[in-house]
């Protein structure tokens, strides 16, 4: 009987694909992370939040690689661990966590979906040339950015709600220069243990700028609340869904990989309005899809072959 509902599962995932299935999982997965994170942060400073998740999730990556002997970076592979520990945990997960403190989960999740924008804008600086349908995109974004925000014009004059945007922004510029760095000094180590090397690292950088500027509480002041939505946020989503995402990477077409991209915010926004009561209006709905149609062009100019 086991054997037989081991085959059936087999033959499913081999049907639909275990790369499709990691997809999914991604997809679904980080959109669930921004929940989390604005349960955590209503109870407990935000960067002490994304560093402790780091410190946990980096320690899981970095002992199990412990455990198996994997080898060391060596030389300039180092240098690449600590500028991508900046960028992407320090700067974009850090901001990222700190600014859903202030703004909804979905907003935060519909905002970090516009890194292909700053790639883009990051690129033509380079001299690299602006692709008309990247332009069109870009127009189509800032359109569906401009009609989401109808519902929050009151809001804007609410220094915390802009605060809230600023980080996220900001968030975002450093993911994309994170991805760019990335492709530029792809290195041959092995991409999950780099994966926690940099959370560990940045984990002790986000220590060093919080504890002497007082930001952060005594771990016996943190609440349950926070210690759960910190356990999800390892377990789930730094160790599960990051090991699914850099498996998609590996099997799938990067069109493919990257449509979590897309599927994220969706996610965030309807558990957002049924978890936590977030506003869900009409001009929310099609403001975030008109943006995701014009991150998808954007995405699609990217991903483009040049001729």
């Amino acid at each position: 009987m086991k054997a037989k509902i081991q085959n059936a599962v087999s033959g499913k995932i081999e049907i639909i694909g275990l790369p499709i299935l990691a997809l999914c999982w991604v997809s679904f997965g980080w959109g669930t992370t921004w929940l989390a994170s604005k349960e955590g942060v209503k109870h407990m400073p935000a960067l002490q939040l994304a560093m402790i998740r780091q410190f946990l999730a980096g320690l899981i990556y970095v002992g199990y690689f412990l455990l198996k002997k994997e080898p060391w970076p060596k030389g300039k592979q180092w240098i690449t661990i600590l500028i991508l520990a900046f960028l992407n945990f320090v700067c974009s997960n850090g901001l990222s966590t700190w600014g859903v403190k202030y703004i909804s989960s979905g907003l935060g999740a519909i905002i970090s979906a516009i890194f292909p924008i700053w790639i883009i804008i990051i690129n033509f600086f380079n001299g690299e040339r602006v692709a008309k349908l990247a332009i069109t995109g870009i127009f189509i974004s800032f359109g569906g950015i401009c009609i989401i925000f109808m519902d929050h014009l009151t809001e804007f004059f609410k220094p915390d709600f802009q605060f809230g945007i600023f980080l996220t922004v900001v968030s975002t510029i450093t993911w994309a220069f994170g991805i760019l760095f990335i492709k530029k000094k792809a290195a041959s180590f092995n991409p999950y243990f780099s994966l926690g090397l940099q959370m560990l690292i940045s984990s002790f950088l986000l220590f060093g700028i919080t504890e002497p500027l007082g930001m952060n509480i005594s771990l016996s002041e943190i609440p349950a609340e926070s210690w759960w939505s910190i356990g999800y946020l390892v377990i789930i989503g730094s160790v599960l869904t990051f090991i699914a995402f850099i498996y998609t990477l590996q099997h799938l077409p990067t069109e493919i990989s990257s449509i979590y991209v897309y599927i994220n915010p969706i996610v965030a926004m309807v558990l957002g309005f049924f978890i936590f009561g977030e506003m869900l209006t009409q001009a929310i709905i099609i403001g975030g899809i008109v943006t995701l149609i014009g991150i998808y062009l954007v995405n699609k100019s990217i991903r483009k072959p040049k001729v």
